[in-house]
């Protein structure tokens, strides 16, 4: 049993994170575009994250002490838009809008346009270069606050990345924690044949990073890792989160066709009524 979180706690976000996948498939189904696998594999984590470990204030979005989260492959940001909207940043409703035109919620997410969005997202091996300039200013103004950036795995292929990792490694940057989102999927097929990343730990710890490798649909895990995360001060952290893309939905899990697509209507009613299914047994499972 974590030492960071009690049972209840641990059903509650459960729960939530099961309604984001539900809010996530009606969002992405009346958008008819979108990016569905990846959403679905990272929504325990995002709602772990406004739920239980950021330090932030949604009536208040722009908290100059707020803890900041940089959504590096911004194509998952129907996930983050669904989060925000359940911790009460805009009304539910306006997840509707999603990709359509004059809306806030665009299909990569804007700075300027949705407030509690940290910065642009699109480019992908940007964000993490853009989280260590956060990390490092955040130490220079001695403010206790921390910066985390969620990252794909595909996007490792990018040499920005590893320039951005090179440096917080170097600077000691104990204020940053990554998390990478490692769901063996891009858009091109299967991350190991398009272009491999392992061994992805030794990678980070020869970069002078503090590894941590979770299960990430276990929030406990989850949880777990960011308290350790705080507690290292001599270097940057990085929790290698493994996911299921599409998870939730046994027909699209680990199926690199889902990376880009949204459900049609008819798949879109199958897929609820499964994840309504699975909210029922979430919830026995804790009574």
């Amino acid at each position: 049993m974590s030492n960071y979180i009690s049972e209840s706690k641990i059903q509650e976000l459960e729960i939530k994170a099961n309604e984001a996948r539900e809010l996530l498939i009606e969002m992405l189904t009346e958008a008819g575009s979108g990016h569905t696998a990846g959403s679905l594999g990272m929504a325990d984590i995002f709602t772990a994250f406004y739920f239980h470990i950021l330090n932030h204030n949604p009536k208040n979005p722009d908290w100059a002490e707020r803890d900041r989260l940089i959504l590096s492959n911004g194509h998952i940001c129907p996930i983050r838009y669904v989060a925000m909207a359940m911790s009460g940043y805009f009304p539910l409703e306006e997840l509707k809008t999603l990709r359509k035109f004059g809306s806030r919620l665009q299909g990569h997410p804007e700075r300027e346009k949705l407030p509690g969005v940290e910065t642009t997202s699109g480019p992908l091996g940007s964000g993490l270069g853009q989280a260590c300039g956060m990390a490092y200013a955040a130490r220079m103004d001695k403010k206790p606050f921390r910066i985390y950036c969620a990252m794909s795995d595909g996007e490792h292929d990018e040499g920005s990345l590893w320039e951005s990792a090179m440096f917080a490694g170097k600077n000691k940057l104990s204020n940053l924690t990554g998390i990478i989102d490692r769901n063996n999927i891009q858009i091109d097929g299967f991350t190991e044949n398009v272009m491999p990343l392992e061994n992805l730990r030794a990678k980070y710890e020869a970069f002078n990073w503090h590894v941590l490798e979770v299960d990430g649909h276990n929030i406990e895990q989850f949880i777990d890792a960011i308290e350790e995360a705080k507690a290292i001060f001599e270097k940057p952290t990085v929790i290698i989160a493994h996911t299921i893309p599409g998870k939730g939905l046994p027909e699209i899990e680990f199926d690199p066709a889902w990376h880009g697509k949204s459900p049609k209507p008819e798949e879109a009613k199958k897929f609820l009524n499964e994840l309504r299914t699975l909210g029922g047994k979430i919830k026995s499972e804790h009574q």
